[in-house]
């Protein structure tokens, strides 16, 4: 029997570029596991990427995943973009670098080791998965923020 997980995740950045975190959600049967992350100069999408990226990272097996992201940015490109990217070396249609190469490609790499159902959800309007995503996002960046 396959794993079935649903994740939330989120991006934030104060500035862009600028202080960014990261932060999901991830649901098994009755439990939740929370991460977050941050970077000291990022962008929003960036943060976006690093969080689906650190999602699927953090499952120690192959899951039947829902994906739950607000960014069309990383739902259009896993879905719509990334396989004319590949194909064209990682240029887009207008032969120019594909930005955040880095964090598509260690994208691509975890989107093999699962089955995903990408869903967009619409941010902050109260989805609780994704408003708790959004949460650890900016809490990381407070926390990290507070040390510094």
């Amino acid at each position: 029997m396959t794993t079935k997980v649903v994740m939330y995740t989120d991006g934030a950045c104060r500035g862009n570029p600028g202080p960014g975190g990261w932060g999901v959600i991830l649901s098994y049967r009755d439990r939740n596991k929370k991460l977050s992350g941050f970077d000291p100069q990022t962008t929003n999408n960036r943060m976006e990427l690093t969080a689906a990226i650190e999602g699927l990272r953090a499952l120690s097996r192959a899951c039947d995943i829902e994906l739950n992201t607000d960014s069309k940015y990383v739902l259009q490109g896993i879905s719509e973009w990334i396989e004319s990217w590949k194909s064209n070396g990682w240029k887009t249609a207008a032969k120019k670098p594909v930005k955040n190469v880095d964090l598509w490609q260690s994208l691509d790499e975890q989107v093999k080791k699962h089955r995903i159902n990408w869903h967009w959800v619409k941010g902050h309007a109260g989805i609780e998965g994704n408003e708790m995503a959004d949460q650890l996002a900016n809490l990381a960046i407070d926390l990290a923020m507070e040390k510094s």
